[in-house]
């Protein structure tokens, strides 16, 4: 089984917002600075994590997503799925006859089992865990959320003098002036 990116940010974006949505609604701005994926990336990730109820979204100032159950309630497994990553290390995506001739192959058995143990696996990690871990590893959560501003200057306003033609007619007394 390859574990691609869609999986792996998925599950990390999710571990950042575990971490700090005890502060309110968490920006996919937010995670996308500290955990450098792509924003629009992220927009697609939650609005697939959104649909399967693994996190909710509020809107407007202040708005962000937070954890649509209790952390220790999703599971590896759960985030994975919901993003449409197949947990699959089989050849054929399962099917049970998977040889040209209606047969199976060789080796289907052996990635069947890999592929129920890795299940089983990764429904036994809890987004909770992942939390503590890194809180165990000494990682620090900022007490409130870090949004930078943006900073507006006043436009500055010169008035521009040109010595142009304001006209087709005039464009052509011009040259015909010269």
């Amino acid at each position: 089984m390859r574990l691609t990116t869609k999986g792996r940010f998925a599950v990390t974006a999710m571990i950042d917002l575990g971490l700090r949505q005890n502060n309110g609604p968490v920006t996919l701005a937010a995670i996308s600075q500290r955990q450098q994926i792509s924003l629009s990336y992220l927009e697609q990730l939650f609005g697939k994590l959104r649909r399967h109820e693994l996190v909710e979204s509020t809107r407007g100032p202040g708005g962000g997503y937070t954890l649509g159950r209790k952390a220790s309630d999703i599971t590896v497994a759960d985030i994975i799925v919901s993003v449409d990553e197949p947990i699959d290390a089989t050849q054929c995506g399962g099917k049970e006859n998977c040889q040209d001739d209606g047969t199976r192959c060789m080796t289907h058995d052996l990635w069947s089992s890999l592929n129920t143990r890795m299940v089983e696996f990764l429904d036994s990690v809890s987004l909770q865990k992942l939390v503590d871990d890194q809180l165990a590893k000494g990682m620090t959560v900022e007490s409130t959320p870090q949004v930078k501003k943006a900073v507006f200057a006043s436009p500055i306003v010169k008035t521009i003098r040109v010595n142009a033609p304001n006209s087709v007619f005039a464009l052509g007394n011009a040259f015909s002036k010269s």
